[in-house]
């Protein structure tokens, strides 16, 4: 069999190759998911193609010949990113192609790269089948930074069940062209894991990878049993330069899929599953994605450190592998997650028995099933979606009568149809042990001419003038116990929300005097706001944040995710006041019985600015929890509640800038503060940037009128799935 190989350029294992930075004509990414035709005897197969291009995004066009089995899969809902370089797409077609197969292949005018695969064929001893070759998750263009190490594992499978290896491909086997190995990539070959050292340049290096399938050997190393197939994988690695630290990346968290779970999928059954992720250092901009055609990611949202979003499949028609890798990480502006894979798993179906009949009618599906067919069956156990829907049978055959409307139907769109679908299936007490087979029978009504434009995951929901009312937020900077909100800061109690180890809340009594003898959620202080003032000319050395909004609404809470000061307007350098809804050691948050607006006392003598004027921009949501028994999420603590975000509904974020700050004390103080604010325009969805800005008069006690700068970012609210 190896003889052959030979022969035949086979490529026998997976093959890591970084060489040199990117060039133009390089794929960022590629896998080949082969199956073998019957019709022949495996010696032709279907090779499903998906390639990763830079942007931006090639067409297909003149991949397929005219006269070939070629099909390119156009998509609604392209797999594409910003991270790393100018961004990203997916491409993906289907061709049927020899089993020992080498090309050049072109995506577009600027991605070219060279495939060659060795799929047998190969008739399994120990079942007389056509043996299948492994399947590879295949990575979102992955990122790693100088001096930091990593390693990215590879997500594979095998239908039959076999042994699976990793190698570097060869140049010598035909495997790949101009590939050579570098010593800062290390391969795993039987775990399938890359090892990045972190001693590399900065820079773009390409991955070529092979994967082959052996028969599994009661033996302690896989070297000398020969492969049955070997298909490729090319990747891409990023390496860049960061001042973050190594352990700064985000990490998965709450109910993300672990890596390689297997998600069963029937016919026209609807897959969900949520993904979060925690990123402490910087906020996440992204959830990278390759999977299959028409793979929805909907409800996108970031607050503070933690990001969610949404993925479902329908199982319509298809002619896909058997097994379809989703495989997804976050970027940051200079960080990414580690890679993970999920598998969708689409179960095979048996042929029906004659004289099975299911009748589409307007409101309900009839099913009759022959009784003759279903030996060793408890009909008894037999139940729909929902058991309130009775299942009659008799000694020649068993009907179900299916409302489109309960029992548990489900409706979801395929293409232009649309399908009412439900399942018999046998359902057992869990105390019960039983060797008897069990019944699984998906039931689907296909009602064609619907032009649905996607399934029904965009329901219409409130919009966000709707929600929290007409919305203005702005940005107050005022003396310790001066300013509508007196009342509080004149003798407040203070709260700081400190990133420690724990993210444990610690109460302070003032920034430079700490109440140790108690352990109380806050504690008061005396009026300081005298001692924050002094001579005409002399520097301040206290202020008060007032971050501010006319909502109006009982239960709406505002969280306020960033804040950052800086000595110019244009932010060309700055220090942080809070991070990812933490302060930091200079900042303590006053305690205020107003869940809408929020202060913070600023200590100057420690921030220290060298100038004599300051800006503030902060970034803020409003939220209501649509729970009753939560609140909206406290963004500084050790174990976040997800509920609580995936429970809550949250505005637009805005980015709202100060108006230039005095840090000197000049003149007495007028006795009243004008707030100037500005109106905004909300379009959900749309990333373009409004900003609008107003120049309040500045005043000697170092009052501050806001500027709204308004960002829009992605609408956050959640996505109803049925």
């Amino acid at each position: 069999m190896l003889s052959r190989f030979k022969e035949n350029i086979l490529l026998q294992v997976l093959t890591l190759v970084l060489f040199g930075p990117a060039c133009q004509a390089s794929s960022l990414g590629l896998t080949v998911h082969v199956v073998p035709l019957d019709n022949d005897g495996g010696k032709m197969v279907r090779a499903h193609f998906s390639a990763i291009a830079a942007a931006p995004c090639p067409s297909l066009a003149g991949l397929c010949a005219v006269g070939e089995d070629c099909l390119v899969h156009p998509t609604s809902l392209p797999f594409n990113g910003t991270k790393p370089g100018s961004g990203w797409c997916v491409r993906q077609w289907q061709k049927t192609v020899p089993s020992i197969y080498s090309a050049n292949i072109s995506v577009g005018p600027n991605a070219d790269f060279y495939v060659s695969m060795n799929a047998g064929p190969s008739v399994r001893a120990n079942s007389g089948r056509l043996n299948h070759p492994p399947v590879v998750g295949l990575l979102p263009p992955l990122r790693a930074r100088v001096n930091c190490p990593h390693h990215f594992h590879l997500s594979v499978k095998d239908l039959d069940g076999d042994a699976i290896r990793c190698r570097f491909a060869q140049p010598s086997q035909g495997e790949c062209l101009r590939c050579t190995q570098h010593s800062f990539i290390e391969l795993d070959e039987e775990k399938c894991t890359l090892t990045f050292t972190g001693r590399a340049p900065a820079g773009q290096y390409f991955i070529y990878l092979m994967v082959e399938d052996l028969i599994p050997a009661p033996k302690i190393s896989f070297y000398g049993n020969q492969p049955l197939s070997a298909v490729p994988v090319h990747l891409s690695l990023t390496v860049e330069e960061s001042t973050t630290s190594c352990t700064d990346e985000p990490v998965a968290a709450g109910d993300t899929p672990e890596e390689n779970s297997m998600l069963f999928v029937l016919p026209y059954q609807e897959v969900v599953f949520n993904v979060s992720f925690m990123s402490q250092a910087e906020s996440v901009l992204e959830v990278a994605v390759v999977g299959p055609p028409e793979l929805y990611r909907v409800g996108f949202k970031t607050v503070g450190p933690l990001a969610l979003m949404t993925m479902a499949w329908i199982r319509s028609e298809n002619n896909l592998t058997q097994i379809l890798p989703i495989c997804f990480a976050v970027n940051t502006q200079s960080l990414q997650s580690e890679p993970r894979c999920v598998w969708l798993y689409q179960r095979e179906m048996r042929t029906l028995p004659a004289g099975t009949e299911l009748k589409c009618e307007n409101t309900e599906m009839v099913l009759s099933l022959p009784v003759s067919s279903l030996s060793n069956i408890n009909l008894a156990e037999l139940q729909l979606n929902s058991p309130t829907c009775p299942v009659t049978y008799n000694s020649t055959h068993l009907t179900a009568r299916v409302s489109l409307d309960g029992c548990g139907t489900k409706r979801v769109h395929s293409g232009s149809e649309l399908v009412y679908t439900n399942t018999l299936r046998s359902v057992r007490p869990y105390t019960k042990v039983s060797r008897q087979p069990s019944l699984i029978l998906p039931l689907a009504c296909r009602i064609p001419g619907v032009q649905a434009t996607g399934p029904n995951y965009k329901i219409s929901l409130p919009s966000e003038t709707e929600m929290f009312g007409p919305l203005r937020i702005w940005i107050e900077v005022l003396m310790p116990g001066e300013g509508p909100m007196a009342e509080f800061t004149r003798t407040p109690k203070f709260r700081s929300l400190q990133l420690s180890p724990e993210r444990s809340r610690r109460e302070a009594e003032s920034p430079s005097k700490i109440d140790t003898s108690t352990n109380s959620s806050s504690t008061n202080s005396t009026d300081n706001s005298s001692s924050t003032s002094g001579a005409v000319g002399s520097r301040i050395t206290q202020l008060d944040l007032h971050v501010m909004s006319n909502c109006s609404i009982k239960r709406a809470e505002m969280i306020v995710s960033n804040c950052i000061e800086s000595e110019t307007e244009d932010f060309a350098e700055s220090r942080p006041i809070l991070r990812q809804g933490c302060t930091t050691p200079n900042t303590l948050e006053v305690i205020t019985s107003q869940s809408s607006s929020k202060i913070y006392r600023m200590d100057l003598s420690k921030i220290e600015p060298k100038g004599l004027m300051m800006y503030i921009r902060c970034t803020v949501n409003l939220c209501i929890s649509t729970l009753g028994s939560l609140k909206c999420p406290d963004l500084c603590t050790h174990s976040l509640d997800h509920r609580s975000v995936v429970g809550s509904v949250f505005t637009s974020s805005y980015t709202v800038d100060s108006a230039p700050i005095s840090l000197v004390v000049t003149t007495a103080a007028p006795s009243t503060t004008s707030v100037v604010t500005t109106e905004q325009t909300i379009v959900p969805h749309d990333t373009t940037n409004t900003s609008s800005t107003s120049h309040a008069q500045e005043h000697a006690s170092a009052v501050a009128a806001a500027v709204i700068f308004t960002t829009m970012s992605m609408f956050l609210q959640n996505v109803l799935f049925y």
